[in-house]
């Protein structure tokens, strides 16, 4: 196993480069698009997909690769990770949110510190967050270890298009997204209802694991269980 300080160091360094990727190729979708939101929302998923695949190989082994306080709370509810991990994670993964958006305003130019002005609220849209994390979390929880980076990558992608949400599925995310007025933002006055319907649907996910448990699943704290 490795030391807390390395965990959190990945948690943090995961986290960071997963909003990067999501913030990052809406920007880049968003200035090549020339307007069709469509386009670029294929952009973004696709982008989404590939490095979410790619931190949870990486950085699976050394944290557990959850990038997301509701994977975490998980774990801890499930005594597959301690309790007094809880806050050092949390806290590394919305330090890493906000250090992504930044990392990629620098990158595209872009004033470092904005906040979005995208309005995503409405019981329809909280619904699709709750949705969407309860299915993040249920594949997490449900596949074989080996094959959770590949079907958490997948879900993401696919739930990107049927969630009313477009699938944000981790307050981290949301914490993170806030601070980009760009396609993948969202309003700061938003964000605080996205969050408690994540935890809801996080929630929601245990509940039904636990009445539809897999014997398949081998997932412990240091095994790569992420989310977007």
């Amino acid at each position: 196993m490795y030391s807390l300080s390395k965990r959190l160091g990945a948690e943090f360094l995961g986290t960071l480069l997963l909003l990067a990727i999501v913030i990052g190729s809406g920007v880049m979708a968003e200035n090549l698009s020339e307007g069709n939101n469509g386009v670029a929302l294929i952009a973004n998923t696709l982008a989404t997909v590939f490095g979410l695949y790619i931190l949870i190989e990486v950085f699976g082994p050394i944290s557990g690769a959850h990038f997301n306080p509701v994977v975490t709370l998980t774990m801890v509810l499930l005594k597959r990770q301690p309790g007094s991990e809880l806050l050092p994670y949390i806290i590394v993964q919305l330090a890493g949110a906000f250090f992504g958006a930044i990392l990629v305003h620098q990158m595209f130019d872009m004033q470092l510190l904005q906040f979005s002005e995208k309005a995503r609220t409405g019981w329809g849209i909280w619904t699709g967050e709750i949705v969407a994390t309860a299915g993040l979390l249920l594949v997490i929880l449900m596949a074989k270890a080996e094959r959770v980076s590949g079907m958490v990558a997948c879900y993401i992608g696919a739930a990107y298009w049927f969630t009313s949400s477009t699938s944000f599925a981790n307050p981290a995310a949301a914490f993170g997204r806030q601070f980009s007025n760009s396609f993948a933002g969202i309003a700061p006055g938003d964000v605080p209802a996205y969050m408690v319907f994540e935890v809801i649907g996080g929630l929601l996910a245990l509940v039904l694991y636990k009445a539809f448990g897999s014997n398949n699943s081998t997932v412990t704290s240091q095994a790569p269980n992420p989310a977007a």
